[in-house]
């Protein structure tokens, strides 16, 4: 269960891997940063020789197609965040400097464990400031064709809801719904790896996806069955990916959400527009604080305008 502090790591955590994208070889190093910090990423090894720091915020976002990505190419971005920040929401962590040497974020395994072992390992910490929430005060909802996403008010926590509906017959139909507490992440989402059609393979690569795809970081789906030998590593993988990939946009809206969130057929860009929604209207949403519940009226820092890439699926 989270805390009312804010928390950080207790040291850095260093990983490396190449880019499921892009094929490049990459370095991150998650570092603790101070109370009220959130989370942000230092771009080093640009070609101009100056670093960029970027936000970990919806506002940020410049693409959504097969991944999420943050900055922009000309002055620096960082893409494929998504697994790194869904692990740094379910365990929890508030405050962390992401410094990565490269524009993608290495694909590891294709899930978020490789991040939560690294995490767990360095330890978190508390910062001696008190956790804030975005509370959801009014039902939010966006829709693209048969797809869509909502937030709505609820008690306490945050709960996710998540339905995937493919034509493949491997995929299928299928829904995870839990609340979301570093427990329940670790046991039921964290290991689900990310996945995509044999079938799409030709077209990702002339369009420069997957470049770094393989059965190492990837379920490949074919015509009847998963092509990796190990199988599955859950039953439903793919609504638990899907579902990671959620939590890992939604912690774009800056601090921990309380409330609840489902989506049908959705994807980076529909968890992202549905946190654009929220902020459009400040009726939408307060910000309340541990052993308090203080509304806070000048909210500029959280961006109701945002440009959404064309829709994809996953990989």
């Amino acid at each position: 269960m989270r805390t009312n502090q804010q928390t950080t790591l207790k040291g850095p955590a260093t990983l490396s891997g190449i880019g499921v994208h892009s094929g490049n070889p990459a370095e991150i190093t998650i570092r603790p940063a101070p109370a009220n910090h959130g989370i942000s990423f230092l771009r080093t090894g640009m070609p101009s020789g100056n670093d960029r720091l970027i936000k970990a915020h919806h506002a940020c976002v410049s693409a959504t197609e097969l991944c999420t990505v943050i900055g922009d190419v000309e002055s620096g971005a960082v893409a494929t965040i998504e697994h790194l920040m869904s692990a740094l929401y379910g365990l929890g962590v508030d405050n962390a400097l992401v410094e990565i040497d490269g524009p993608e974020m290495p694909i590891l395994d294709g899930s978020a464990l490789p991040f939560v072992t690294a995490i767990d390992k360095a330890g978190t910490a508390a910062c001696g400031a008190p956790r804030r929430w975005i509370k959801v005060l009014r039902h939010v909802r966006i829709e693209v064709g048969r797809a869509f996403a909502e937030l709505r008010p609820i008690d306490r926590g945050f709960r996710l809801d998540v339905e995937i509906d493919f034509e493949s017959p491997v995929i299928g139909r299928s829904r995870k719904a839990m609340d979301l507490t570093p427990a329940a992440y670790r046991r039921e989402i964290a290991g689900a790896r990310t996945f995509g059609m044999m079938k799409d393979v030709e077209r990702y690569w002339k369009a420069g996806f997957a470049l770094g795809a393989s059965l190492e970081n990837t379920v490949a789906v074919g015509e009847t069955d998963v092509v990796n030998p190990e199988g599955l590593r859950f039953p439903d993988e793919f609504v638990r990916h899907k579902f990671l990939d959620a939590v890992g946009d939604l912690a774009l809206a800056g601090l921990p959400i309380q409330g609840g969130y489902r989506s049908y057929c959705g994807g980076h860009r529909m968890n992202v527009g549905v946190l654009s929604a929220l902020f459009s209207d400040r009726a939408n949403y307060a910000i309340v604080e541990a052993q308090g519940t203080r509304r806070e009226t000048a909210l500029a820092e959280f961006g109701a305008g945002l440009g959404i890439a064309a829709f994809a699926g996953d990989l």
